[in-house]
């Protein structure tokens, strides 16, 4: 009798362990599924930051974010010079951004001229580029990322030829008609509301056409407010729609210059539009 309680007080604590054995087992193997999966959540989810990060806008939006680099820019003999320098005086390392290191937008002050152009680096900090520039009052915009430097977007005033120095205002007109045709190329414009603080999404129509990608992109929207001062570039939602998003954070007449490359020409679609 004795002997048979013996084996089972064995059997139940041999029993016991192989429980407890299997338990850790199966504790072990969850926690490590687990740990494989939040590991693949968050690649995943700086993977779709990356990609949202490639498609943001930039420019200033009116902010006072000071810049640890201040270009300055001058014209000559049918050449504009931007120079380079951060705070201490040093050359910054510039990161490639759509395919270049600089991107170059010229603007009239009245806002009918419009360029956008990509200097390129003759010395160190020294960018130019050949332009033939009317005599007249420009806004420049340079359009860089400095690397682990602190950079705002802020127009700087060019005066070509010695009578154009004084400011003068521009006489923007709201646009009707949002359709435009530019070397054979017609593009249509659409929009959500145009309110201050709130989403809006430009829809380009394109007419049964494909444009080409241009400077890493399928296209690319530049917009600047009557007075010229702030700047906004935006880039389209995905790789394969010409539909791009901002925010305005004042409300006002706005003018866009809306670029697509059909074959071998990049047309720049300028509309007004005005956000209440």
């Amino acid at each position: 009798m004795k002997r048979n309680i013996w084996i089972w007080v064995v059997s139940a604590v041999v029993y016991l362990v192989i429980v407890i054995a299997g338990y850790s087992v199966y504790a072990s193997v969850n926690a490590k599924a687990d740990g494989q999966t939040n590991h693949a959540d968050v690649e995943q989810e700086e993977e779709n930051m990356d990609h949202q990060h490639s498609h943001h806008e930039h420019g200033n939006h009116g902010t006072n974010t000071a810049s640890e680099v201040i270009p300055k820019v001058s014209y000559a003999n049918g050449e504009i010079t931007i120079e380079l320098k951060d705070k201490n005086g040093h050359v910054p390392e510039l990161e490639v951004s759509h395919e270049k290191h600089m991107h170059l937008i010229v603007v009239s002050t009245d806002l009918k001229e419009y360029y956008h152009v990509h200097p390129e680096k003759k010395a160190e900090g020294i960018y130019q580029l050949p332009i033939r520039l009317a005599d007249q009052s420009y806004k420049v915009f340079v359009d860089i990322k400095p690397k682990g430097l602190q950079y705002s977007i802020k127009p700087i005033e060019l005066h070509v030829g010695e009578s154009h120095k004084q400011h003068q205002d521009n006489d923007l007109i709201v646009d009707t008609d949002f359709t435009k045709t530019i070397n054979g190329q017609t593009v249509e414009l659409t929009s959500t509301s145009l309110e201050v603080n709130k989403e809006v999404t430009f829809n380009f129509d394109v007419k049964d056409a494909q444009p080409e990608p241009y400077l890493g992109a399928l296209g690319h929207v530049v917009i600047l407010d009557e007075d010229g001062e702030q700047f906004i570039h935006v880039h389209p939602v995905s790789e394969d729609q010409t539909v791009f998003q901002t925010q305005f954070n004042k409300p006002g007449v706005y003018k866009l210059w809306a670029e697509f490359k059909f074959g071998e020409r990049v047309n720049a679609y300028p509309f007004v539009i005005e956000v209440q």
